[in-house]
Order: structure tokens, then sequence, then C-alpha cells
């Protein structure tokens, strides 16, 4: 059986997995852990966790459970002090207190949604993500980098902070990997994250694995204007 791994974060992993579920590979999803808007940032800046909002996603892509199931993992309260917050964040989270490990909450998650294959954060350290662009301003967290309508105009850097290591897990699956499919998602927000941590872009170089890379159907307004497939493909290789 071939093995596949799909790297990214957000919608554009759990679409990517939904339709590879179907088929008969060895399926790992490898999630950026930057993430820090919504529900996600509050539960990392109340509870000290790792951010629970995309590897949620990718288990509910995987899960072979009912579809009851899936939509409980993807409910979202609308009001009282749960406002805002999705039952399968508040789940993960909640494991990872019992637990004492997210890794251990997210293989737990997947035995309850009987999901087909695996899920492995990219790091287990608890990192943000910050920009710079060429005026100097510098934009913290992936939220602020999201919503920047500045991006466009240059950026002098973009890093982790603290500079993360690489969860084993995750390296072994690249490495070991038939296919790598990188993508979509935000260039910025959810893919290059995932190679700025220590060992991920090393991986890649060394996997004998062919590599896909699915362009976004869009570009970003005030990020990526007037981006071709060759733009996106050279800001990727810069951190590869």
């Amino acid at each position: 059986m071939k093995k596949v791994v799909v790297i990214g974060g957000g919608t554009g992993s759990f679409t990517v997995l939904s339709g590879l579920k179907h088929h008969n590979v060895d399926l790992s999803a490898v999630v950026s852990m930057a993430d820090d808007g919504g529900s996600t940032g509050i539960l990392r800046d109340e509870l000290g966790v790792l951010p629970p909002g995309d590897v949620r996603q990718c288990l509910v892509a995987l899960s072979d459970s009912s579809r009851l199931m899936r939509s409980l993992m993807n409910y979202r309260f609308e009001n009282g002090g749960l406002g805002g917050h999705s039952f399968g964040n508040i789940l993960l989270c909640a494991l990872e207190k019992v637990t004492g490990s997210f890794e251990k909450a997210v293989e737990e998650v997947g035995k309850i949604l009987s999901i087909k294959g695996k899920v492995l954060p990219v790091t287990t350290n608890k990192v943000r993500l910050h920009m710079q662009l060429e005026n100097g301003k510098l934009l913290k967290g992936e939220k602020e980098i999201h919503l920047s309508s500045e991006i466009h105009h240059g950026y002098k850097n973009i890093y982790l902070e603290p500079f993360p290591k690489a969860d084993n897990h995750a390296i072994d699956e690249i490495l070991n990997a038939d296919l790598i499919i990188f993508g979509p998602g935000g260039l910025y927000t959810s893919l290059i994250p995932n190679l700025l941590v220590e060992g991920i872009s090393k991986a890649l170089r060394d996997t004998h694995a062919k590599k896909v890379f699915v362009v976004n159907l869009m570009n970003k307004k005030g990020q990526t204007p007037n981006f071709r497939v060759s733009n996106y493909l050279n800001e990727i290789k810069k951190y590869t």
C-alpha cells in the first residue's frame, strides 16, 4: 500500500484528506501548529494548550464514524460562556490535560472517530508565527498575518518563536512516504509555517517521495496579488 503524507493545515488539508480517504492508501496528515485565531487562539491563551483547530479538521476529514459524530466534532456553540468554541476543540484540549500529551489526545480522538490514517502535529513545541515587513512593522501571530493587507509590499522575514524542533513521528512519515502533498492553504499562515520547523525542510529534501504542490484556486488580496504558480513555488523553495 502506498504511503501518502499531506502537509498543511485547516480547510485545505481537510479537503484533500476527505477525498484521499476513499482510496486504498496509507494516509498521514502533518499539521501546522501556528494557528492562534478564533476558538483555537482563546483556548491556547487561557489553557496553555497546543492549537486544536486544524488538527480537529483533519481528524474529521479522515473519520469513518457516523455523520452525527463528525457533526458533533465541528459543532460550534453560539452563545454563553462557550460561545464561539467548537466541541471538537474543547474535547482535544480536555484530553491533552487528562493525558498530559497533545499527541496522545489526538490519538484518542482518532480512535473515537475511527479515522483512516494518522494525524500528527508538525511540532509539539508551543510556537507563535511572526512576520517582519519591509516597512519595519512586526506582525505577531498567525491571525495578524492572515488579516494583513500589506504583505504584498514585501517582507524581510517570517519565523516561529521560540524556534521549534519537528515531531519525530512527522519526520518519519515524510522520510518513508511514497507521495507528499503540500497544500492548498494560506501560503504564509498554513503552508510555510510547517517549513519553519527544524527538521521538516531537511526531511523533504532527503525523502525519495514524489512531491505534489496543490496551488490555491485564488490569490489573496494584499498578500499574493498577481501571483503565478511560479511565484508560489519560489516562495516555498526559499524555505526548503
